[in-house]
């Protein structure tokens, strides 16, 4: 029916479109210009995280698990720290994505900030059981919501000495 036509002088970008209407006869069509207007869709946001301006976040030390200082970072508040770990380039796996399947993002904090935090659900419990160095003060990173409240806005979260990745075989999730 429409072998051998070729469209290609046709931009994609052409605010024209062209398209085929069907003539009364069976086997052919004809050729009609249509101008139709421009249509924007609104933009949305697909990851990351926005940086607050300096001085106005909460301020985070993050800490390997010899208790150096890997990276100080501000943040805004209602951030997670895994969300803000990939943000910043701070290795912290998080191979679920936070959905609470995997302990990779299991985190340190310290005592104060721990007992200021809402009580950890069943979920996360469950994948803090088979976290690597678990701690009194262990969280998933995922779960750990940021707030200006607890010590004066800033935190410190170490990061343990290693994880436990039963989803990927020696390869690490790139985030």
């Amino acid at each position: 029916m429409l072998r051998g036509l070729a469209l290609d002088f046709l931009s994609v970008s052409s605010r024209r479109s062209f398209y085929f209407k069907a003539c009364p006869r069976r086997d052919t069509f004809a050729a009609t210009w249509n101008t139709r207007g421009f249509h924007r869709s609104i933009p949305t946001r697909h990851g990351g995280i926005d940086r607050p301006k300096p001085g106005t976040g909460i301020v985070i030390d993050f800490k390997d698990s010899k208790g150096t200082l890997i990276k100080t970072v501000e943040v805004n508040e209602g951030d997670d720290i895994l969300s803000i770990a990939h943000e910043y380039d701070i290795d912290l796996e998080g191979a679920c994505e936070g959905s609470i399947a995997c302990s990779t993002c299991h985190v340190i904090l310290e005592q104060e900030v721990f007992d200021h935090l809402e009580e950890p659900g069943d979920d996360e419990n469950d994948m803090l059981d088979m976290a690597f160095g678990l701690t009194d003060t262990s969280r998933l990173g995922c779960q750990v919501k940021v707030t200006k409240d607890i010590q004066d806005g800033r935190w410190e979260v170490r990061l343990p000495a290693a994880t436990r990745n039963m989803f990927v075989d020696g390869k690490k999730a790139s985030h």
